[in-house]
């Protein structure tokens, strides 16, 4: 399995050929500037909530792709009116078995509209279940005991943010790990925008002091799984 970065939240994972890509969010972003949108073909796409900075570019994406869109109810609606029929609709607390795994949808706590005003329902985070891995990607969250339920999950790797000011800062991010006993972090949301930057070298020494391993990868970086 393979992750590559392509800034803010946005990630696409490679499962057996088949690629995810999650909260599409790149040509508003500055530092994806050398990212070009039209050259990401993903078979489905995974969002986490409404807001601009996770579907900027969700309507290209998807017209380019073709690729089937997992989504809370809410959003699944909103796409309707926007001409997109290729959804799958999902809520909080559901699972469903895909063509490359198992994903189930799990809470965040957070807020969620769409950029016209629509409602984005419940913002949620997701749990992949493929190639014998579980990979928890949290969407925009704060720290929430809800996170004690992925307990026995077993997680192999957690997707975070990190960037504080509208999620998890890299603190809560680390205290977050304990509820759901997973020691390999990829730390997302931040730098985008000024105050969600970080000290990069600052959240490597913290969570090595925790124990945990964080990657950082640069944007259009993959690494394995």
């Amino acid at each position: 399995m393979k992750a590559t970065y392509y800034g803010q939240s946005c990630l696409e994972l490679e499962i057996n050929g088949i690629k995810i890509l999650f909260d599409p969010f790149i040509t508003p972003n500055e530092l994806a500037k050398n990212v070009d949108v039209n050259s990401l073909k993903p078979d489905f796409i995974l969002l986490s909530h409404g807001h601009g900075d996770h579907v900027a570019d969700l309507l290209t994406v998807q017209k380019n792709s073709g690729a089937k869109v997992i989504c809370i109810a809410e959003i699944a609606g909103w796409l309707g009116t926007q001409n997109v029929t290729n959804v799958h609709a999902m809520n909080i607390g559901g699972a469903f078995n895909f063509e490359f795994g198992r994903v189930k949808m799990v809470n965040a706590v957070h807020s969620s509209t769409m950029p016209d005003g629509s409602s984005g329902g419940n913002p949620a985070g997701f749990v992949i279940y493929a190639e014998g891995k579980k990979i928890y990607f949290a969407g925009d969250t704060a720290l929430t005991y809800d996170m004690k339920l992925l307990e026995d999950e077993n997680l192999d790797w957690a997707i975070l943010p990190i960037g504080d000011n509208y999620t998890m800062g890299v603190d809560d991010a680390i205290k977050s790990t304990s509820f759901f006993n997973c020691k390999n972090v990829i730390g997302v949301h931040y730098d985008s925008f000024p105050v969600i930057k970080i000290d990069k070298n600052e959240a490597m020494e913290k969570f090595i002091k925790a124990g945990l391993v964080l990657k950082l990868p640069a944007i259009g970086e993959t690494i394995t799984l």
